[in-house]
Formats: structure tokens, sequence, C-alpha cells
């Protein structure tokens, strides 16, 4: 499965700085843009997959129906 964020991007000293408009916690550092890219791109990910894990363990998962839900963005 694929999703499209928006990746903020912003030099400070000799970092780039890096976070996703649309998910707290995603947000990283890279010494070049390149490096901050990839970084973020890793920073979803855990940040879904920690999401997930905490909404899960959190719940009675005999009482959850886990479906695919798509939705077109502006």
């Amino acid at each position: 499965m694929e999703a499209t964020f928006t990746a903020v991007f912003h030099k400070e000293g000799k970092w780039w700085i890096g976070w996703v408009d649309e998910l707290p916690g995603a947000n990283t550092q890279g010494r070049t843009i390149e490096e901050a890219r990839e970084n973020l791109k890793e920073a979803v990910v855990l940040v879904l997959e920690a999401n997930r894990e905490i909404a899960r363990r959190d719940m009675d998962v005999s009482d959850v129906l886990r479906e695919t839900l798509s939705v077109a963005l502006p």
C-alpha cells in the first residue's frame, strides 16, 4: 500500500529538518536534503507501525472490525 503525505523541509545551519504535516511525530533531520528525505520515509513507517501496535494492544480484538479505507484528498 502506498500513501501520499506532505513533507516539509527547512534548512537550519548545516542540517535539513523535515516533518510530515499530516502525521504528528513523523520528523527527522539529515546532513543533506536527500538524507533528510530518506530518514523521513523511515520515520513515517515507524510512526504508522507504532500507532497500529498501540491501537491493537489497547483494544479488545474480538469486538473490532478492521478494513481498508480509501479517501480522495483535494
